[in-house]
């Protein structure tokens, strides 16, 4: 990624993740095994009602969020809703985006989910990133479970979860909005540290040979 990311690219790290009214910020339902069948598998949400958000982070900013739901009603991301989310959201904003900004080259991460490496998914994300795209399968393989890298993941998710539950939201609707508010709040410069701090922890990552990182290292 150093040798063939270049510093003046754009690199937009995206994700989702759930945010649930008691305050907790979880990537995915935790599983049980069924009492009777062994081999079934049911998903259970641990905490309260919760929203599914996704976003895009880049140096120019975030994209989103957008809510995987229907209805009103927070729904399971597929490979069918995260296109339909691409094609109708992110694509678009991303378009919005460019004509106010000077992108340069980009590349776009994802991390190895099932909906994000559907065969449907990878080829409009090829179609809307050729060999620009950092995924499993994709151009520029992403490591697995590496949080330590993801900007969604040692930045985003806890800056939100932070400053949401300052005044802890009492309905959906009320998170919602919070989430809306503060990601807009966000300002670039912030955005600029966490893009340069990504690459500071692909250096450091080599240094602690793949290791995870021992130390927090990002500044606001």
């Amino acid at each position: 990624m150093l040798n063939r990311i270049h510093v003046r690219s754009t690199f937009f790290s995206s994700d989702e993740a759930h945010f649930h009214l008691s305050g907790a910020v979880n990537k995915q339902n935790f599983r049980y095994w069924a009492e009777n069948n062994p081999r079934q598998i049911h998903e259970r949400p641990l905490h309260s009602p919760k929203v599914t958000v996704w976003c895009a982070i880049s140096k120019f900013g975030v994209i989103g969020p957008y809510f995987f739901e229907e209805n009103g009603q927070t729904v399971t991301v597929n490979a069918e809703r995260y296109v339909s989310m691409l094609d109708n959201f992110f694509e678009p904003q991303l378009e919005e985006l460019m004509e106010e900004t000077n992108m340069g080259d980009i590349w776009f991460q994802q991390d190895g989910a099932t909906a994000h490496t559907a065969r449907v998914s990878m080829t409009k994300l090829r179609q809307m990133f050729p060999t620009h795209l950092v995924s499993l399968r994709g151009d520029l393989r992403w490591p697995a479970r590496s949080p330590d890298l993801s900007i969604c993941d040692f930045f985003l998710w806890g800056y939100l979860k932070e400053k949401i539950f300052k005044h802890r939201p009492h309905t959906l609707e009320e998170l919602k909005d919070r989430i809306r508010e503060e990601i807009g709040a966000i300002p670039v410069e912030m955005c600029q540290n966490a893009a340069e701090n990504f690459r500071n922890r692909l250096h450091q990552c080599i240094a602690a040979g793949g290791h995870h990182l021992s130390d927090v290292i990002f500044k606001t």
